[in-house]
């Protein structure tokens, strides 16, 4: 199974045609086939990968508004695909989207391409700010609504901004997938986090005497 195959993307805006997944696929392939041939980032051409992929570039901008769109979707094919949420609780859904932080690290670690890719994506501006338009701030979005779910429904305090709750729930693993490359990061990890944040969390009348 290709990097492509593992991770379907949804229909993004401003493409003007269906897609065919075949075509999406081949298109990413290629960029793939570049960057392990060793081609910087910031020499990939629209016009290079739509040679190596056998397609012509009006293809690839029916699909893609630009480079930086084309090269989010091939980090986003290397990284595990968005968990369907359980819905069963608050802490099980913070079990499950730290579970995918968990696997990307694991993944990212794994694939000397990726995590050669990623190094170079954050030293591009405008592919690091799509990357996060496009991938990071939906996701955050999705976690800010489960935090505020659990305040509403009483499984979280209330006193704490949203904002700072995910950071103290997310961010421990962020360090651990990301920023520590040598950090463990084995199994129950994710379900052990987030049981010890929740612990300090939860309203005061709700906690264990």
């Amino acid at each position: 199974m290709s990097l492509a195959d593992s991770h379907p993307r949804p229909e993004g805006p401003g493409r003007g045609r269906p897609r065919s997944e075949a075509v999406e696929r081949s298109i990413i392939e290629g960029v793939i086939r570049l960057l392990e041939e060793g081609v910087p980032l910031a020499e990939l051409s629209i016009e290079r990968i739509a040679r190596t992929a056998g397609v012509g570039k009006a293809t690839i901008y029916r699909r893609w508004n630009g480079k930086e769109e084309l090269f989010v979707d091939v980090v986003r094919a290397a990284e595990p695909p968005d968990p369907e949420l359980p819905g069963t609780s608050v802490r099980d859904d913070l079990v499950t989207l730290l579970e995918q932080l968990r696997q990307r690290g694991l993944m990212t670690r794994s694939s000397v391409l990726m995590h050669n890719v990623i190094a170079q994506m954050k030293s591009s501006p405008k592919i690091w700010d799509a990357y996060h338009s496009i991938v990071v701030e939906p996701r955050r979005r999705t976690q800010h609504a489960i935090l505020r779910r659990g305040q509403e429904g009483g499984e979280l305090r209330t006193d704490i901004d949203v904002d700072v709750l995910n950071d103290m729930i997310f961010g421990p693993m962020l360090v651990r997938a990301v920023m520590r490359p040598d950090a463990d990061l084995p199994e129950g990890l994710s379900e052990q986090m987030v049981d010890a944040v929740l612990e300090g969390l939860r309203p005061v009348s709700s906690r264990t005497p």
